[in-house]
C-alpha cells in the first residue's frame, strides 16, 4: 500500500545501486523508512554502459526499498553524475520598473531567467540553477528582495549541467521499468552535501566530498550557497585496480586486500609486515608486503585529494570554510583517509553522513549512503515548493517532460 508523502532517492552508482525512501512529515521534517541495495553491474563511471544489465539492479534495489519500508514506488528521484558533470557561475541583471521601484515576485522570476541564460554546448542540459546571492542597487547581501525598493536587481547563480544523452541514459534506466517514473533528477554531489549539511555549516562554508567506486563528486559551499561543484573521474575502483597492477594479483583479490589491510597513513605499517594470500590465487609469490600495498593505495588517493585542493584553490573560497571538509562515500571507511585529507587540505576534515533527516539509524550512519539519502531531501524540497506554488518548471523539468512525452510516443 502505498503511503502519503512519500518520497523515494535512487543513486545508480559504479559498486552499488540504491533506493532510499524517505516519509515527508507534516512539520517538514523527513524520515528514513526503508533502504535497498544491489550490487552495481552495466555502470561504468557513475554511467549507464549496459542498459539491459543496469536496469535489472535498478529493479532488484527497488524491491528491495519496497519490501523494506512496506511501500510500492512509482515515482524516484534519480541522482545524476559522471565526468560529463560540469559547472560555472553566471550573473543576471533586471531594471526595477513596478509601482515605487519596489521588487516584485517577477522581477525575481526575470532575473533569474536571465541569470539562467549561459553559453553552454549544444548536447547539455541544465540540472541545477541555485541562486547564490542577489543584489539591489549595490547592496549584495540581499537573502530576500522581494518588496525592497531599488532601481536595478542582480541575481548570481551557480548552474550545474551534464551531456544531454548521458542523462537521458540515466533516465531511460529507471522509465524503462513499469510503473517507475522519474520526477526529476538531482547532481550527486549537491544531494551530499544537503543531506550533510545543516544550515549553520553552510553559513559558515564547507567542502563536501563524494568519494564513490568510479568518481568523486566534490561542492564547496560557503556564505550559505554553493560556490563551486565538479566531478573528478576517480574513486575506489581505481585504487584496486593500481592495486592489482601494481602487486600484480586478480582484480578481486585487490579489492579484498584493500578493504581488509589497506591504508593510507604509511605509519600504520613496518617494512616487515607481510600479508599471506590465499592458495586461490594464482600468482608466483605467496606473501605481499603491507607498506606496498599501503604506498599504492596511499598515492591514488592523494592524487585524487590534490585535484581538489586545485578546484578550491581556483574556487577562491579556501578562506571561507569555517565548517572544515565533510567526507563522504565508500571510500570514507579508508583507512587513515581522515588524516590524509587533513595533510593534503589543510583543513579540518569529519566523515560525513546523513545529519539533516532522522529514521533508519543504520543508514543515516553510513557515509555511502548519503547521495541517495540527499536525493531523497532534495525531493523534499521540491515537494514543498510545489506545495507552496513557488516552484516554477526549471530546464531540467522541461527537459524531463520532453523526454518522456518522446518515449510515451514511440511506445504508442
Amino acid at each position: 500500500m502505498s503511503r502519503p508523502h512519500c518520497i523515494v532517492g535512487l543513486e545508480i552508482g559504479t559498486s552499488k545501486i540504491c533506493t532510499v525512501v524517505g516519509e515527508l512529515r507534516d512539520d517538514g521534517a523527513v524520515a528514513i523508512i526503508g533502504v535497498g541495495v544491489c550490487p552495481s553491474r552495466g555502470v561504468r563511471k557513475a554511467e549507464i554502459v549496459d542498459l539491459d544489465t543496469a536496469e535489472q539492479c535498478v529493479l532488484q534495489s527497488a524491491h528491495a526499498a519496497e519490501e523494506s519500508a512496506g511501500v510500492d514506488i512509482r515515482g524516484v528521484y534519480a541522482g545524476i553524475s559522471g565526468a560529463h558533470v560540469g559547472s560555472l557561475n553566471n550573473r543576471g541583471v533586471q531594471p526595477i520598473l513596478g509601482e515605487h521601484n519596489e521588487v516584485s515576485e517577477s522581477d525575481v522570476e526575470a532575473v533569474l531567467r536571465h541569470a539562467r541564460t549561459i553559453n553552454i554546448p549544444n548536447q547539455n542540459v541544465i540540472l541545477h540553477a541555485l541562486c547564490r546571492r542577489y543584489e539591489v542597487d549595490g547592496r549584495d547581501d540581499v537573502d530576500n528582495p522581494v518588496g525592497m525598493s531599488g532601481s536595478r536587481l542582480q541575481a548570481e547563480v551557480h548552474v550545474i549541467h551534464a551531456v544531454r544523452s548521458r542523462t537521458e541514459n540515466a533516465i531511460r534506466c529507471i522509465r524503462d521499468l513499469p510503473p517507475l517514473e522519474v520526477n526529476e533528477v538531482a547532481f550527486n554531489g549537491y544531494a551530499a552535501a544537503l543531506a550533510v549539511l545543516t544550515e549553520e555549516q553552510k553559513q559558515l562554508g564547507a567542502l563536501v566530498i563524494d568519494m564513490g567506486g568510479g568518481t568523486t563528486e566534490f561542492v564547496i559551499c560557503a556564505r550559505g550557497a554553493i560556490r563551486h561543484s565538479g566531478v573528478v573521474a576517480v574513486g575506489g575502483d581505481h585504487i584496486a585496480n593500481d592495486i592489482s597492477l601494481g602487486l600484480k594479483i586478480p582484480l578481486s583479490a585487490a579489492e579484498r586486500l584493500k578493504v581488509e589491510y589497506g591504508s593510507v597513513l604509511l605509519e600504520d605499517t613496518l617494512k616487515s609486515q607481510t600479508i599471506s594470500l590465499s592458495g586461490e590465487i594464482s600468482i608466483g609469490a605467496t606473501v605481499i608486503f603491507k607498506d606496498q600495498l599501503c604506498q599504492i593505495m596511499r598515492l591514488r588517493v592523494e592524487e585524487t585529494l590534490q585535484l581538489i585542493k586545485r578546484e578550491l584553490e581556483k574556487s577562491g573560497c579556501a578562506q571561507l570554510l569555517g565548517a572544515g571538509v565533510f567526507l563522504t562515500g565508500g571510500c570514507a571507511h579508508l583507512r587513515g583517509i581522515q588524516q590524509l585529507a587533513e595533510s593534503v587540505l589543510g583543513l579540518t576534515v569529519q566523515i560525513g553522513t546523513a545529519k539533516t533527516v532522522m529514521g533508519l539509524t543504520e543508514a543515516l550512519d553510513r557515509p555511502e549512503y548519503t547521495t541517495p539519502i540527499g536525493i531523497v531531501r532534495f525531493g523534499a524540497t521540491c515537494e514543498e515548493m510545489e506545495r507552496k506554488s513557488a516552484r516554477r518548471a526549471g530546464p531540467i523539468k522541461v527537459f524531463l517532460n520532453k523526454f518522456l512525452d518522446s518515449i510515451r510516443s514511440r511506445q504508442s
